[in-house]
């Protein structure tokens, strides 16, 4: 399958990281009428586009007010399409958080498993990532796990594990990477990591929220300095 660029800029920048190299080339939209294809891998590009279609909605409107008639209308799907993947729009979030999951965390790895870098400073590239991305697009996009976290109020309540699985996910990424931080001697060696990689991510969505509000990156800047600096040393 091939995407176009405005979806690919899309999806990287709801992760504020730059873009995926395995997804550089230009797709067709699927438009057809009546039953999904049966063909295999046209069955999961047509639901692939309707995720897809489901995040570049999103970043205009909330979950909670965004409609499958405008999603079916950006993916060029029909409705019978829509309902043989997904039973319902809850469904159809839940996949939408398993799907915006998986690619976040391929963001994360391309940080955190760098090898060139030292494990602080793999966290240090990831937010100075993040910083560029919500400047470049004048800090419109943010989190998708975070948006709908802020919107709990008015989803599913089978939305509420999706997304301390997906948060607790990304935290246990952090948490190796401080553990390799405490093997380079950047750490001490009684610091816990899990913690220390949970307090990263209630202060990073908060900080995320604020740069948002006030149109500036100083909110990042600010978390990341004193983040780093009350990590315990040797």
């Amino acid at each position: 399958m091939t995407y176009t660029q405005p979806l690919l800029n899309f999806l990287d920048d709801r992760s504020n990281i730059p873009h995926m190299e395995s997804l550089t080339q230009p797709v067709n939209r699927v438009r057809r009428r009546g039953r999904p294809p049966k063909n295999r891998q046209s069955t999961a590009e047509t639901r692939d586009l309707l995720l897809r279609a489901g995040l570049e909605v999103l970043t205009k409107k909330g979950f909670a007010t965004a409609g499958i008639d405008g999603i079916l209308r950006q993916a060029g799907v029909p409705k019978g399409s829509f309902y043989h993947y997904f039973k319902n729009k809850e469904d159809f979030g839940l996949a939408l958080i398993d799907y915006y999951g998986r690619f976040f965390a391929h963001k994360i790895d391309q940080h955190l498993l760098a090898p060139e870098l030292s494990p602080l400073d793999r966290i240090r590239g990831f937010i100075d990532d993040a910083a560029e991305g919500m400047a470049r697009y004048e800090f419109r996009r943010g989190c998708l796990i975070g948006n709908l976290g802020q919107e709990m109020a008015a989803l599913p309540e089978s939305f509420r594990s999706k997304l301390q699985e997906t948060f607790e996910d990304w935290q246990a990424r952090f948490a190796d990477c401080l553990e390799e931080a405490k093997r380079h001697g950047e750490l001490s060696a009684s610091a816990d990591s899990a913690q220390l990689a949970s307090f990263f991510w209630i202060g990073w969505e908060g900080a995320v929220l604020r740069a948002k509000l006030e149109q500036t990156t100083t909110p990042l800047t600010v978390f990341a300095q004193y983040y780093f600096a009350g990590l315990p040393a040797e």
